[in-house]
C-alpha cells in the first residue's frame, strides 16, 4: 500500500466519519498553539459534519487547552492515552468514563527499585499529586506536593508519570507488572491501565454512534499512537514520526512543522455528511 496521504474510502462518501487525533506532534507543535491552517480545517471538518475526537497522552486539563485552541466546542476528548474519556459541550468538558490504575503497585515498585525517580499522579481535571520535582510546565494544571507517598494513591487515577534520568529502562518491568507503560522520551514514562488505549476507547466511541468501521480515521506520530492507528481503517502517521511508528499505518501525510494534518482534515471537509450522526 503506497504511504501517501491518505484519502478517506470512497464507499463512505455520504456519512460521518470519526477521526482519532493525536495532539501534540499533529495538531500542533509541542509548547506552540496549532497553526491557523490545522483550526481552519478541523473547523471545516467538524461542520462537515465528521466526528472529531482529541485522542491524547495529555491530562484532561491539558487537552482542554488544545480543544480551545482549536476552537472545539462540541465533541469528545480522549485523555491518558485512553483511560479519560469526556464529552466536551461549549468550553466544558464532563467526564464519562475513567479507568484507574494501580497506582500504589507502580509507586512501590518505583520506590524501591529507583528511588531518585520523580512521580506524579494524574487529578483529573485538575492537576497532579506530584513526589519530586518535574520540569516547569510539563505537567498540565496545578501541581500538589505530597509528603509521603502513599499521597500518590490517595485517590483514584488514571495515570502516573514518572520522570528521571533513564526512567524508560523501567518500562518491561512494569509491563511485566499488568500495566501499560509508554516512554514518551528516554527519562520520561507514562504508566495507565493494562488493555486501554486510545484505540480501545476510540472503538468503543465507535460502537456507540453507530459509525461503520470502514469510516474510521487515525492520525498520530508517536509510541502511544501505534493502537489507534492500527485500528482505523485509515491508520496515517505524521511525516516526521519515527520508522517504527510509520510501519505501522499504511498511509503518510507530511510534517506537523508542515501541517500534515491539515491536509487529511481538509480531504474529510470535502465530504460532507448527508446526515451527521448526533449523539
Amino acid at each position: 500500500m503506497n504511504p501517501a496521504q491518505a484519502e478517506p474510502p470512497a464507499s463512505n462518501r455520504s456519512g460521518s466519519h470519526l477521526v482519532g487525533l493525536d495532539i501534540d506532534g499533529t495538531l500542533l507543535v509541542t509548547g506552540k498553539d496549532p497553526t491557523p491552517a490545522v483550526v481552519a480545517e478541523f473547523r471545516a471538518a467538524q461542520n462537515a459534519g465528521h466526528k472529531l475526537v482529541l485522542a491524547t497522552g495529555r491530562s484532561l486539563v491539558g487537552a482542554l487547552r488544545a480543544a480551545r485552541l482549536l476552537e472545539m466546542t462540541d465533541g469528545w476528548i480522549i485523555a491518558s492515552n485512553g483511560a479519560v474519556v469526556a464529552r466536551m459541550t461549549g468550553a466544558e468538558a464532563e467526564v464519562t468514563e475513567m479507568h484507574p490504575v494501580d497506582a500504589e503497585a507502580v509507586v512501590d515498585y518505583v520506590s524501591y527499585v529507583r528511588p531518585e525517580l520523580c512521580m506524579a499522579t494524574e487529578i483529573v481535571g485538575i492537576g497532579f499529586h506530584v513526589w519530586g520535582s518535574f520540569p516547569i510546565r510539563e505537567l498540565n494544571g496545578h501541581q500538589i506536593s505530597v509528603s509521603e507517598l502513599s499521597g500518590l494513591w490517595a485517590n483514584p487515577t488514571p495515570r502516573l508519570a514518572i520522570y528521571g534520568p533513564n526512567a524508560q529502562s523501567l518500562v518491561p518491568s512494569i509491563r511485566a507488572g499488568g500495566m501499560t507503560a509508554i516512554r514518551t522520551r528516554p527519562d520520561w514514562v507514562d504508566v495507565t491501565p493494562d488493555k486501554v488505549s486510545k484505540a480501545t476507547a476510540l472503538e468503543k466511541l465507535r460502537r456507540e454512534l453507530g459509525i461503520p468501521k470502514e469510516a474510521t480515521v487515525a492520525i498520530g506520530d508517536g509510541e502511544n499512537d501505534i493502537p489507534m492507528l492500527r485500528w482505523a481503517n485509515r491508520g496515517v502517521a505524521m511525516g516526521h514520526a519515527p520508522d517504527s511508528v510509520r510501519s505501522q499505518a499504511p498511509y503518510r501525510t507530511k510534517s506537523v512543522f508542515e501541517d500534515g494534518a491539515a491536509l487529511i482534515l481538509r480531504g474529510l471537509a470535502r465530504i460532507r455528511a448527508s446526515a451527521p450522526i448526533t449523539h
